[in-house]
């Protein structure tokens, strides 16, 4: 709790100075935890498993807030999944994210995570396009399991001046668009999923996405063809869920949406929610 002193500076001075500061300590328990456990530690309301700690060390963290935009991630179970995962780079005109399905929950899950995300960070500071970086991690993924392992996985490229974006659709994650009172899923050409098989070629597809509109990213529920019933009666609850939950805050609503589909019955086992608010340049 913070009690502001009365007079002197306007309530609004005040708090953009509180802001200041809490970004400071922010940036500086950031350094800290390169040295020490013990903020960690405080964060935890007890044991991780180990593929849980595998995935806590992937992470770039829950959010990420701009002029252009703001984005703000949720996961279940985090404290023992290791499948679910997700990545974003942010620099002066580009936004880079990945979201991945669950590769499972044991220890080799999370050596799968760490493999390909690892190759899609190396491609892609190594200055490789979006369907570049998809095609390193897969070579670098059946390289290693042959085909036995896998991970569906969408990588985005967002310029954030114009508000287009280049996405390579490799397996089960969903893009809905949330604009207005309307939630709608973005369709998208399925290609292979990392790992799948041997030199597989990625294409990027096209999308834009205009001021003040919302792009929500699932990676949870059935991996099935849209013919399957399964299939579209998961599409009708996530639908649900997010025009539920679209009068939230970004920050709120990646949970939200979660909660909404494990208490419609079609995400037992957790999965993952990532929200992007675009503002504009």
């Amino acid at each position: 709790m913070v009690t502001l002193p009365q007079g002197h500076e306007p309530p609004e001075v005040l708090l953009d100075h509180l802001g200041a500061i809490a970004q400071m300590l922010g940036h500086a328990l950031r350094v800290a935890e390169r040295h020490t456990d013990v903020y960690r530690e405080a964060r935890r309301n007890g044991p991780l498993t180990l593929s849980a700690e595998m995935q806590w060390e992937l992470m770039p963290g829950r959010s990420c807030s701009r002029e252009e935009f703001e984005l703000h991630a949720h996961g279940e179970p985090a404290y023992a999944s290791g499948g679910h995962l997700f990545d974003w780079s942010a620099s002066a005109d580009q936004l880079t994210l990945v979201v991945a399905n669950s590769a499972g929950t044991d220890a080799e899950a999370g050596l799968v995570n760490n493999l390909a995300v690892n190759a899609i960070r190396n491609a892609r500071r190594a200055g490789l396009d979006l369907a570049g970086q998809a095609a390193l991690a897969d070579q670098a993924l059946y390289g290693q399991h042959r085909g036995r392992r896998h991970l569906s996985t969408l990588l985005m490229c967002f310029d954030l001046r114009t508000g287009e974006a280049q996405i390579v659709d490799a397996g089960s994650p969903s893009v809905w668009r949330v604009s207005g009172s309307t939630a709608q899923r973005v369709e998208l050409e399925r290609q292979l999923p990392l790992g799948m098989f041997e030199d597989t070629v990625y294409a990027a597809q096209h999308l834009r996405t205009r001021p003040r509109e919302r792009l929500l990213f699932v990676a949870c529920g059935p991996d099935l063809p849209a013919s399957h019933p399964a299939h579209a009666a998961f599409e009708q609850a996530v639908s649900r869920a997010i025009t539920r939950t679209r009068h939230l805050p970004g920050a709120d609503t990646p949970k939200a949406v979660l909660r909404e589909l494990t208490a419609y019955g079609v995400a037992p086992d957790g999965g993952l929610v990532l929200s992007l608010d675009f503002r504009g340049p």
